[in-house]
């Protein structure tokens, strides 16, 4: 499924499903797609289900860091939940994946990610560059294409 059409798609999608995320500061989208092009779950940087996630003093840091999944990490739960795999498929995600996701991605079979260069922004790389740069790492090690579009 190569090609900028499906590249611009898949973001396109990826940034719809981040609006979804109840984040006040980084809402994060994922789309993962076959090689076809068929969509296999959406998914946003989130409280697990059924967790209340309208108790205002868990959306602030650090504390959100223990109750938020990540959407990558969300992905991989929605197509486990449902039976599907993953392996050789297409992540189409709003920001770069940190090393924790970057792991279940390289461990889910993932072949390929695809990553908005919108969400580069200075202050998100100033939080996010040594993961980044781990990440970076793993994904060459595991055989994970990566494309900043």
């Amino acid at each position: 499924m190569a090609g900028n059409k499906w590249n611009a798609r898949g973001i396109e999608v990826a940034r719809t499903v981040a609006k979804w995320s109840k984040d006040k500061s980084t809402q994060v989208g994922a789309v993962v797609m076959m090689e076809d092009g068929t969509p296999l779950t959406f998914a946003y940087n989130g409280f697990a289900r059924g967790v209340n996630d309208d108790v205002e003093c868990r959306h602030e840091r650090p504390e959100k860091y223990k109750w938020t999944s990540h959407a990558e990490e969300n992905a991989i739960a929605n197509m486990a939940r449902i039976g599907a795999t993953a392996f050789g498929a297409t992540l189409y995600v709003t920001h770069f994946p940190c090393a924790g996701c970057a792991r279940k991605i390289i461990q889910a079979g993932i072949a390929r990610v695809v990553v908005d260069g919108s969400s580069m922004t200075d202050d998100f790389k100033s939080r996010w560059e040594e993961d980044m740069t781990v990440s970076r790492e793993m994904f060459g090690e595991g055989g994970v294409e990566v494309l900043v579009v």
